[in-house]
């Protein structure tokens, strides 16, 4: 009775695949999963909370603005000419979550979610970061213009890095870090190229995690209709009975 009860259990499980072809096939349903991108722990704004106020510190703080001066002085000894791969590297984290899903490897959103999410935190980042570029009128270590403070490629870069860290942190978060390193080289850079102060770079840094956290936030709140919730993603399973003389049973394969 064992084996007649387990040799039905199975049927019932893989009728589907049996009925569509005479080989043992997987049969496939659908799981969802939560996306967890639009929520916000007050724990994940520490770090670029503290960067940002800690920039706008040093506006107001001449011990702080000697530190810049001695970072800047250290930093730039024996350098004689520019290097401006900064220019570019700003935009590679943002850029590389469409590289990736180019390559086959999705990420949480398709492309009109992603991308509604990507202009929204450009477009806060933009205003947030202008605004304070015009307001403080911070002259550039260079003394060339006076709109030092923030960094607009560090804040863009690093709202590309939270960007991609936040599409690709399930797949995994090495991805991010990778975004994350290019982020800070391209802070790096733009003080090696003399186009900021350190104080600068922390305020950008803050500004673009920020901004691609809030627009995360907002997006399914905006767009009532964005499907930004679950993702589907399908199971795969197969049942076989078995007796060895000993006993019986039922071995099953699951594959996500």
């Amino acid at each position: 009775m064992k084996i007649v009860f387990m040799v039905l259990m199975s049927c019932l499980v893989t009728c589907k695949a049996i009925a569509q072809d005479d080989s043992l096939k997987y049969s496939s349903v659908k799981i969802e999963t939560l996306d967890n991108t639009h929520n916000i722990k007050l724990k994940h704004l520490i770090a670029p909370t503290v960067c940002l106020g800690v920039g706008i510190l040093s506006i107001g703080s001449d011990w702080l603005k000697n530190q810049n001066l001695d970072i800047n002085e250290e930093l730039r000894e024996g350098i004689d000419s520019k290097f401006s791969i900064d220019d570019y590297s700003q935009y590679m984290p943002a850029l590389s979550v469409y590289g990736l899903n180019l390559c086959g490897i999705k990420g949480v959103h398709d492309f009109k979610d992603r991308s509604m999410i990507l202009a929204m935190s450009y477009l806060t980042m933009g205003i947030v970061a202008n605004t304070m570029k015009h307001t403080i009128r911070e002259m550039r270590p260079d003394g060339t213009t006076n709109n030092s403070f923030p960094s607009g490629h560090t804040a863009m870069a690093f709202m590309g890095a939270e960007f991609l860290y936040q599409e690709y942190k399930n797949v995994s978060p090495w991805i991010g870090v990778a975004g994350y390193a290019v982020a800070a080289g391209t802070g790096f850079f733009r003080m090696y190229n003399n186009r900021h102060w350190l104080n600068d770079i922390l305020a950008g840094a803050g500004i673009g995690i920020l901004s691609t956290k809030l627009s995360y936030w907002l997006y399914p709140k905006i767009f009532k209709n964005a499907d930004c919730r679950k993702k589907k993603s399908s199971l795969q399973f197969v049942a076989m009975p078995y007796y060895d003389g000993n006993g019986a049973g039922c071995s099953g394969l699951v594959r996500f």
